[in-house]
């Protein structure tokens, strides 16, 4: 939904956002999946449209939703598509609903009393608010990695494992391969490897605690992650590895950010949504492009003036 006045474009000095987004940046590897006539799954990364002219699936979409809290409107009309192996991020100031639409996608906002969805979301094209669907497997295909890190009073390996023993893995040597590879991928095997059994997941670092969160993530075999602010409690050294980590996990998973800092967004995402709180202090979805084009030719005012310093 667009609000405001179009912009007109002008030169202006390039500021700390512009400078944190890499003029060429790096594409993501190419995947030789077909999925459709004539396509393979980089092309739906891309939005190129088919043979036929009818774009791909996204991997994930959310159709006119809109959320309440009793009789609270706090997400109005939001309808987006995120494509596989990508990273979004929502930016907004505080109360536009980030991290209520963030919810959505694995429905953890069934957890909260009195909290309503109405509109669709889809994964892989199949509908996550049919009463059919088990709620149990959404979250495991579905991750989600919370603003303060979270490990279980339990040793590193067992954090890691918690998961697929819920689900019945009880093999020792599968297990043990399944924790070093996610605690690989979350570039933490290096740093704990001999400490496993012995060392609690609470005596760890911030930032190593918020990549053994991500670890555990990982161990469910997630197809998306969702990342709900995950580096404003951690120093600038944690975040930037954090930052690094996002990056190289859109290699295999697709990505949902809520961050309220822009040059993070900048930095990690593919494509930037920037939602606004309306007059009846709804959040609601402003403009969604590629990050590059919102940060410096975005097409919409309110856009123009968050992402500029003049309000949020």
């Amino acid at each position: 939904m667009n609000t405001g006045d179009e912009m007109t474009t002008t030169t202006r000095a390039q500021d700390p956002i512009e400078a944190s987004i890499d003029p060429s940046p790096a594409t993501l590897p190419p995947r030789i999946v077909p999925v459709g006539p004539g396509r393979t799954a980089d092309d739906a990364r891309t939005g190129s449209p088919d043979v036929a002219g009818v774009a791909a699936m996204p991997k994930v979409a959310a159709e006119a939703v809109s959320i309440t809290y009793g009789t609270k409107l706090a997400v109005r009309d939001v309808s987006l598509e995120v494509p596989e192996r990508s990273i979004l991020a929502l930016i907004g100031p505080s109360g536009s609903g980030k991290s209520t639409f963030l919810r959505c996608f694995n429905r953890m906002n069934d957890l909260i009393p009195g909290a309503r969805v109405t509109g669709q979301v889809r994964l892989d094209g199949i509908g996550l608010m049919d009463p059919d669907v088990s709620v149990v497997e959404l979250r495991r295909r579905v991750g989600m990695v919370f603003q303060r890190p979270n490990p279980f009073p339990m040793s590193i390996y067992d954090n890691v494992a918690y998961g697929p023993r819920r689900r019945g893995a009880s093999d020792r040597a599968q297990l043990d391969e399944l924790v070093e590879r996610s605690l690989t991928r979350a570039a933490l095997w290096t740093e704990v490897k001999d400490d496993l059994r012995r060392k609690s997941g609470l005596a760890l670092s911030g930032g190593q605690q918020q990549r053994l969160c991500i670890a555990r993530v990982l161990a469910t075999e997630p197809e998306v992650i969702l990342m709900d602010e995950p580096a404003s409690a951690l120093d600038p050294i944690s975040t930037l590895r954090v930052e690094e980590l996002m990056r190289e996990l859109r290699e295999l998973y697709t990505i949902i950010i809520v961050t309220h800092n822009m040059q993070q967004a900048a930095r990690v995402s593919d494509r930037t949504a920037f939602f606004n709180m309306g007059e009846d202090r709804a959040g609601y979805l402003v403009e969604l492009d590629d990050t590059r084009t919102l940060f410096t030719n975005p097409k919409n005012q309110l856009t123009e003036d968050y992402v500029s310093g003049r309000f949020g």
